[in-house]
């Protein structure tokens, strides 16, 4: 495998695993204002990205390729409403995909058509990570506002399931 691609893939893992951690201060943020539906679909959120970091993972070990972890970061947001880590995840998103890309242009670069069709999911699961960060996002401004709409809204999120990823669930 190419050294840069390579490098960029071993990053995503420590990428993958701040935005877990990042996704559980959202949760914590949630459960401290009350909104534990809230705080069940940022937990999910984090149990998916430590997912693509496992992926991230098995991909390189399953190409002969070293595990080099990294320190994590301590996520630094503080939020004044409850739109706030909303706007941060997409932001966040929106991050992530820029990374995907990145790492995908990279092997294209080099002609590593595996690790290109390996990317595929991540592309379609970016598209629909940044999705349901707007329908969030849109929903809490309409419906934030009020007091029985946010507590609907807040037992909606509650009804999340995790499920596995399917890269995952082929293995």
């Amino acid at each position: 495998m190419d050294k840069h691609v390579y490098e960029l893939l071993n990053d995503q893992i420590n990428k993958e695993f701040y935005s877990a951690y990042l996704y559980m201060s959202f949760a914590d943020y949630y459960e401290e204002e009350g909104l534990s539906g809230f705080a069940n679909w940022y937990m999910i959120q984090a149990a998916e990205e430590r997912d693509h970091a496992l992926i991230f993972r098995k991909y390189l070990l399953d190409n002969s390729c070293p595990i080099k972890l990294l320190a994590i970061d301590q996520p630094d947001k503080t939020f004044a409403s409850h739109l706030e880590p909303l706007e941060a995840s997409l932001e966040h998103e929106k991050y992530v995909t820029s990374l995907i890309n990145d790492i995908y242009g990279a092997a294209h670069d080099v002609k590593d058509y595996r690790t290109m069709k390996f990317l595929d999911w991540f592309i379609e699961e970016q598209l629909e990570e940044e999705a349901n960060a707007e329908d969030m996002i849109t929903k809490m401004k309409l419906f934030g506002g009020d007091a029985k709409a946010l507590y609907d809204l807040d037992k909606d999120f509650a009804a999340r399931a995790y499920s596995v990823p399917t890269p995952l669930a082929a293995k």
